[in-house]
């Protein structure tokens, strides 16, 4: 092949046989994507200039650093990596939660089906090559997060927007909030990280312990960290039948509820 001897001739003698190794390992496996992790046996420096040297033969596409497609054919021509794909190998490097209607959709709170993706990381900056152009990404997130599972960050995402993607009316918001936190032991590990949260998630947290028959010393645990003159918007989660007692506004319940 053509390809074979332009890359011989920049190759050096120890790298061919690696070279021909990581090529046929590409080719036999067709259509993928493709990282230096992928050839962990090798040595990271040789690797990476094999698979440079691959994507200026044509064999490889550069996605993003350190990241490359290996393209199939279709009937419209070269194939190209779908987002899906790309957002599973961006959370590799990442920890990604589900955030937004994507986090409410998720845990039951909506049937709605998000036109964006829209997602949370504790990292600084999202790698945007790989997550797409259109997909919502909230950055800096606590660090405590990667402590949790994704449904107890997404759960933390929904407390933050105070239950904003909600379709239940008041009563069945508040009744799923406490369904959630009763299951698989959420309430007590989202109470390990709850001081990284804003005063209003601790409130909620507060009001939904208290309903779930919480010890006193847990919620004084959490009163302590809260201004006593500080009234929390408590938004579909103002049917929470303690969320007076922790702090709501007054007006932060516009539907009846059995809070009332």
């Amino acid at each position: 092949m053509d390809d074979d001897r332009s890359m011989s001739t920049v190759a050096s003698p120890h790298e061919l046989p690696i070279t021909t190794s990581i090529r046929d390992r590409i080719e036999a496996q067709g259509e993928a994507l493709w990282q230096l992790d992928d050839f962990s046996e090798f040595p990271a420096t040789a690797t990476a200039k094999i698979l440079s040297r691959l994507t200026q033969a044509g064999l490889l596409q550069r996605i993003a650093k350190g990241v490359y497609y290996r393209p199939g054919l279709s009937s419209f021509g070269e194939t190209r990596p779908s987002p899906k794909s790309l957002r599973a190998l961006a959370a590799k490097k990442q920890r990604l939660f589900p955030a937004g209607l994507s986090a409410a959709n998720l845990l039951g709170f909506s049937t709605q089906t998000p036109n964006r993706i829209e997602l949370s990381t504790t990292a600084t900056s999202a790698q945007r090559r790989l997550l797409g152009a259109d997909t919502i990404v909230h950055t800096r997130r606590p660090q405590a997060w990667n402590e949790l599972g994704d449904e107890e960050a997404a759960l933390l995402d929904i407390l933050r927007g105070a239950g904003e993607h909600s379709e239940l009316d008041l009563d069945a918001t508040a009744d799923r909030l406490l369904e959630l936190l009763s299951e698989k032991r959420r309430l007590e590990k989202l109470l390990k990280v709850v001081d990284s949260e804003p005063p209003r998630v601790q409130a909620m947290l507060g009001a939904a312990a208290e309903e779930l028959g919480k010890s006193r010393a847990k919620l004084l645990q959490l009163r302590k960290n809260l201004n006593p003159l500080s009234r929390f918007d408590f938004g579909r989660f103002a049917g929470l039948r303690f969320a007076k007692e922790w702090q709501a506004k007054d007006g932060s319940r516009d539907e009846t509820s059995r809070a009332s």
